[in-house]
C-alpha cells in the first residue's frame, strides 16, 4: 500500500522542521526523515491503530516520540492528514 502525503501534513513537517532548526538544523533533518519513515511503515498495516471518531469517522493515530500522526485508510493507499505535537489541541486541527 502507498503512503501519501496530505498539502496540510507536508506543511506541518515544515513547520516543525523550522521550529526543531531554531536550535539544531542537523537534527531538524534527520527528524523530519525519520517522520516521514515512520509514516510510510503505517502503509504496512494501517488498520493497526485505533480510529478516533472524536476527531472525525475515518481518521486513525499513531504516536511516535511527542509528535502524533494523523491519517486515513483508502483502497489503495494511506493518506498521512496531519502531524503535530502531541499537546497541540485537535480540535483546532480539523
Amino acid at each position: 500500500m502507498r503512503c501519501l502525503f496530505a498539502a496540510r501534513a507536508e506543511a506541518d513537517l515544515e513547520e516543525i522542521g523550522d521550529y526543531i532548526a531554531e536550535d539544531n538544523p542537523a537534527r531538524a533533518k534527520s527528524f523530519i526523515i525519520e517522520l516521514r519513515e515512520r509514516c510510510k511503515h503505517i502503509a504496512d498495516m494501517p488498520r493497526a491503530y485505533p480510529l478516533r471518531p472524536e476527531i472525525a469517522p475515518d481518521i486513525r493515530t499513531v504516536a511516535t516520540g511527542n509528535y502524533v500522526i494523523f491519517y486515513s485508510v483508502h483502497a489503495d493507499h494511506v493518506l498521512i492528514e496531519r502531524i503535530a505535537h502531541g499537546a497541540r489541541n485537535v480540535e483546532d486541527m480539523f
